[in-house]
């Protein structure tokens, strides 16, 4: 890819006869704010520990900024900043003094140290709490705090491992602002997470399971995969009264693939042949009255769990085999 930040070929990594990460390629353009998506244990976070230089690959090769992150791994480190899921800074230093201390860690000389760390606590406001110890933080502002150390050294890609796990619905949204403000100014963020409302913020995504990368692109482009909406089949979105009533009625229904809440309302996967009436007389049936039925697009969450569902079967019948 042309103006590739972050480039990945076949890379593997084995622990014993264990392939956590299994010939895995993907590119991640300069700029762009790349998703990371898979259960745990699917290889996210080993995927990242090779990038950063961490964990060596068993194979396979990985580029950060045209640099290899073997061959070249001092070089590398100093193009990336990574911020763990985990809140790994000092908890008995103030909010101030984990800001020196990783910009020490970086060797800043101290008149860069100290105009980089005003600007950091400028960025991520931090003003307030900068002789808080770290420990006393609320989870969003530990998750601000982590993410200024790992931006000290100012670096060109930012690694971050399921930042937003565990902190409210505000935080979340006011870590995603700053994002979106970095990669406006030229970073290229790398990130995982379980949210699928934040992979949709993603410019591109890309789902590993069970080692392996199953797909990576566009989120539009991965919502017209075969496998997401099958030939012959559509989805709807059903409003109801009683929706945990509807929905076992609707999966009773001849034709419907699979349903689900979704908010206040249901969606459905159903073959073409069904028909609004059909639902209809299948909700009277258990005393639901009326209901708003309309066609709706997949979601990035049917796009996963359609292709978990497909590829979790065919690695069932390997190994049965």
């Amino acid at each position: 890819m042309p103006g590739a930040m972050i480039e990945c070929e076949r890379l593997t990594r084995r622990f014993g006869t264990f392939t956590a990460v299994d010939h895995v390629s993907f590119s991640v353009a300069k700029g762009s704010i790349f998703g990371f998506l898979g259960p745990n244990g699917s290889g996210k976070s080993t995927v990242i520990r090779m990038l950063c230089g961490i964990l060596e690959p068993t194979e396979g090769t990985a580029r950060i900024g045209g640099r290899d992150v073997v061959r070249d791994g001092e070089a590398v480190k100093d193009l990336i900043g990574y911020m763990s899921q985990k809140f790994s800074l000092y908890d008995e230093l103030t909010v101030k003094e984990n800001l020196i201390f990783s910009g020490k860690l970086y060797g800043l000389p101290e008149r860069e140290l100290r105009r980089r760390r005003d600007e950091l606590i400028g960025i991520t406001h931090l003003e307030p709490y900068l002789d808080r110890r770290a420990a006393l933080l609320s989870g969003g502002w530990r998750q601000r705090l982590a993410m200024a150390c790992a931006l000290m050294h100012k670096p060109t890609v930012l690694f971050l491992d399921e930042p937003t796990a565990g902190i409210d619905p505000v935080a979340r949204r006011e870590l995603w602002d700053l994002l979106f403000e970095f990669a406006g100014q030229g970073m290229t963020l790398f990130v995982t997470t379980h949210y699928m409302d934040e992979a949709e913020r993603c410019s591109h995504v890309g789902y590993i399971y069970m080692a392996k990368l199953i797909v990576c692109g566009e989120p539009d482009e991965l919502k017209h995969l075969p496998e997401v909406s099958p030939a012959g089949t559509r989805r709807l979105d059903v409003t109801c009264d009683h929706l945990t009533t509807a929905l076992q009625a609707t999966r009773q229904l001849k034709g419907v693939q699979s349903a689900t809440v979704f908010g206040q309302s249901m969606h459905l996967l159903v073959d073409d042949a069904v028909t609004r009436a059909d639902i209809d007389q299948k909700l009277h049936g258990v005393g639901i009255q009326s209901a708003e039925i309309h066609e709706i697009g997949p979601s990035l969450e049917d796009v996963f769990v359609a292709l978990t569902a497909k590829y979790g079967n065919g690695n069932q019948q390997e190994r049965a085999a």
